[in-house]
This record gives structure tokens, C-alpha cells and sequence, in this order.
């Protein structure tokens, strides 16, 4: 057995945290050996779940980089205007990546951070996870086969329900391109926008169109004498009648979306009550406030159409404020189609059939109830967060990449599609892609 690859977390976030996570399942595979974070919270709960050395704990991505290198990866887990910024000098020490999703927050850093991998030879991954999941595996697995024969058109949505779009991209730290310089196509979306690039394979896309607007946290939207906190100066009638009211959110559900609300409470013993939370909500907690008055600017709904090379059409709908989150697909081809839904792990392949008598097509329900895998790599996205990091150490260790494969590379292609959509968005044009493409 091969020794565990050695990785130090960058960024000790949420998601970095659980992408660690693969270390205690699998101690054979993944050691984690190191952590660097300015949140001193953060940085203790790491060294504490993962018993790290008080020689292997730094402030940050740079005083780690002014070390050399000291272990075989890094997991980056940086916010996403961090991204780059953080990788460029650790790559250049060596280390193999393990990149959060979106990997960058521009075209141009897009290509600094590919430039700086090839020229230092780095083994960089992107955490689209999705790709991973079972789900969506099994269906590329099919389109590859050819059992619908040549793609039409694709079609893709993201239900992103009203819980999640407040917390994260209205109240949260990606409510404005001002705040975490990425649109919210770009933080929520890259998955889908890269889901499409991957099923489509070696088609190119072409063109592209998009359109979205802040409908429902317009200012004009915002009821008459709502306040600036929910839990202190808003009126008991507008409260109570608002669907946003933190109070519904994240007193009356304390545990929703806890690692985002009640970050400030990380490491404390005993931990928070309702009281202290309630209190937080009344003064120095982001997620008190009105939602109509967080400073929010980002989209709340997105649709983009693409063309491609050999003129398939493609189409993603974002859709924020769904009373259920859900992602959809439909892939139609010339030999028939998938139609299936992510949530639920089911899609149906319907075949064109034409013998006499009987029904223009067949139906073959393919049902994964991915829940109870054997593997352990169960989890949010679908089962895909354990396997993409279980490919990464695959990949350190110098074996083939899965049908998955999450490198850079394989990564441009859907960040420039999200570029180019927002481009059209704000301008109101069509963008060819044509000459975008540096590789």
C-alpha cells in the first residue's frame, strides 16, 4: 500500500473541511498534515479534528509559502476572490492542488493561474463535485456509449430554494460582485455551466446569450416599514408576514445553514444558546439584517442559451427563491433522450422504437438511491464531494484519472462560458466564443 498523500488545508472553511474529511474514512489514503488560516476559530478546529502539529499552523497562504515545501498537496479553500492569489506561490513551491470551485473571479486570472501550472507542472484539480456524483457519472457513462445517439440539445436548471439564495446570496458573502467579486452565475453556477462543457464533450461552445435581473429583492419590492433588523426595529405585522424574517430562518431553524450564521460561535464551549443567538441576530450578525437592506445586487435568476459547434443548443436556468432546492436534466439526442432529476437520483432513458403496434418509445427508469453507499462517500452534492477528493489522491499518486477528472484544464472551458454569459447579460449582446479559447 502506497503512503498516504500529505496535504496542508488552505482556507479552513466548510467545504475544506469536508473535502479533509476523506483523511478519516481513509488514513491510508489522505494525511492531513498542515493548516493555514487568519481565522483563529477556524484554524484550532482544524488542528484539533486533525491532531495537526504546532509546527505546521500558519497565519495564512503566505507565511505558509515562505516556508518550503512541506507537504505533497494543498487543499485551497480560500474564498473565491482568494483563489489565485493563494495558489500562484504555492504552486510554485511544488505542491499538487486541490482548488475550490470557482477557481478564479476573471478571464484573466483565469489564464494567469493555467500559466502558472503548466510552467511548474502542478497536478491542480477544481471542486465541480457534481461531476462526481453517481447521478450525473452514470449519464455521461451513457451519452459516451451513444445510447441516444448525437446530442440535439441539453437543458439544465438549478431550483436554488429561498433558504439557500438568502443566506448565501442575499444576506451571505457572495450578495454583490462588490463583496466577493464573483456574480452569482459564477458562485453557484459554475457547477451547472461545467456539468453542460463535460456532457457535451468535445463540442465546442460557440456562442452564447444570457439573461437576468434582482427581481425579488428589487428596493421598490420592499414592504412599507420594514426596518434595518429583523429582531429589533421592524414592525411585528411586517415580520411576521415576511417569508424572510431571520427569526423564521435561523431561530425558529437553528441548525439551517448553522456554518454560515453562526460562524462566530466556532469553538465555543458550551456551545451558543438561543439567547446568545438571538442576540447576534439583534447586533453584529450579518444575517439580522432586512434583506432588502444587505447591500445585495447580485442576480436572483439567470438564464443562458449557448451554441455550439456542431450547432446543438444548450440552455441553464437559475432560478432563486424555489420552494425546493432541485436540479434538473434533459439531454435529447437523435436515438432518443435522459430525462431525470438529480434530488431524487432517478432519470429515465426513452429510446425511439418503431415496431408495429406499439409505442413510438421505450421507457428504462434507472433508479441510484445513492443513500447507504457502501463506500462511505455519501454527503451533500450527490455523493461527489468524497469521490472527488478520493480522485484527486489517485491523481497525486500518479494513477489514471476517472471519467471525472476535474483538472484545470478540463475546467476553462465552462468558467470562460460563465465569463462570456455574464458579458452578455450586462451588455445586452451576443458573445462569440470563438476566439476566446487560448488552448
Amino acid at each position: 500500500m502506497s503512503k498516504p498523500v500529505t496535504a496542508i488545508i488552505v482556507g479552513a472553511g466548510h467545504r475544506s473541511l469536508i473535502y479533509a474529511s476523506l483523511a478519516e474514512l481513509y488514513p491510508d489514503k489522505l494525511k492531513i498534515v498542515g493548516v493555514a488560516d487568519p481565522d483563529d476559530a477556524h484554524r484550532e478546529q482544524a488542528v484539533k479534528r486533525f491532531h495537526i502539529a504546532p509546527d505546521m499552523i500558519f497565519h495564512d497562504a503566505e507565511e505558509l509559502a515562505a516556508h518550503p515545501r512541506l507537504a505533497d498537496a494543498i487543499i485551497n479553500g480560500t474564498m473565491d476572490q482568494q483563489h489565485v492569489p493563494t495558489s500562484i506561490p504555492l504552486l510554485k513551491l511544488g505542491y499538487d492542488m486541490l482548488l475550490e470551485k470557482p477557481f478564479c473571479v476573471n478571464e484573466e486570472e483565469m489564464w494567469e493561474l493555467y500559466a502558472a501550472a503548466e510552467k511548474y507542472g502542478n497536478k491542480v484539480m477544481i471542486c465541480h463535485v457534481l461531476r462526481y456524483a453517481p447521478f450525473y457519472v452514470d449519464i455521461k457513462k451513457r451519452l459516451a456509449a451513444g445510447e441516444i445517439g448525437d446530442i440535439i440539445n441539453i437543458q439544465l436548471t438549478e431550483h436554488v430554494a429561498y433558504h439557500h439564495l438568502v443566506v448565501s446570496f442575499v444576506r451571505g458573502k457572495w450578495r454583490s460582485e462588490k463583496v466577493c467579486f464573483a456574480p452569482m452565475l459564477l458562485a453557484k453556477c459554475c457547477h451547472d455551466m461545467d456539468l453542460m462543457m463535460w456532457l457535451m464533450g468535445d463540442d465546442a461552445p460557440t456562442q452564447i446569450a444570457s439573461f437576468g435581473s434582482n427581481f425579488a429583492f428589487a428596493p421598490e419590492k420592499m414592504p412599507d416599514g420594514a426596518g434595518n433588523r429583523c429582531l429589533v426595529d421592524c414592525p411585528k405585522a411586517v415580520e411576521e408576514a415576511c417569508p424572510y424574517s431571520a427569526q423564521k430562518h435561523y431561530i425558529d431553524h437553528p441548525d439551517r445553514w448553522f456554518f454560515y450564521v453562526w460562524d462566530q460561535f466556532i469553538g465555543k464551549e458550551p456551545a451558543a444558546t438561543i439567547d446568545e443567538k438571538i442576540e447576534a441576530l439583534k447586533t453584529d450578525n450579518m444575517y439580522g439584517k432586512c434583506v432588502w437592506k444587505c447591500g445585495h445586487d447580485n442576480v436572483d435568476h439567470q438564464s443562458v442559451l449557448v451554441n455550439f459547434e456542431s450547432g446543438a443548443t444548450g440552455t441553464l436556468n437559475m432560478i432563486g427563491g424555489t420552494a425546493k432546492a432541485e436540479r434538473n436534466i434533459h439531454i435529447i439526442g437523435t436515438k432518443g433522450e435522459i430525462k431525470g432529476i438529480f434530488d431524487d437520483s432517478v432519470y429515465e432513458i426513452r429510446r425511439i422504437h418503431q415496431a408495429p403496434g406499439e409505442e413510438p418509445y421505450t421507457t428504462e427508469v434507472v433508479d441510484l438511491k445513492i443513500g447507504g453507499d457502501k463506500s462511505g462517500m455519501t454527503g451533500s452534492h450527490g455523493g461527489g464531494d468524497l469521490r472527488l477528493v478520493d480522485d484527486f489522491v489517485d491523481v497525486c499518486r500518479g494513477e489514471t484519472p476517472s471519467i471525472s477528472s476535474t483538472s484545470l484544464s478540463d475546467s476553462i472551458r465552462g468558467h470562460l462560458a460563465v465569463f462570456c454569459a455574464e458579458e452578455s447579460r450586462k451588455n445586452g449582446t451576443v458573445v462569440s466564443m470563438k476566439d476566446r479559447f487560448k488552448k
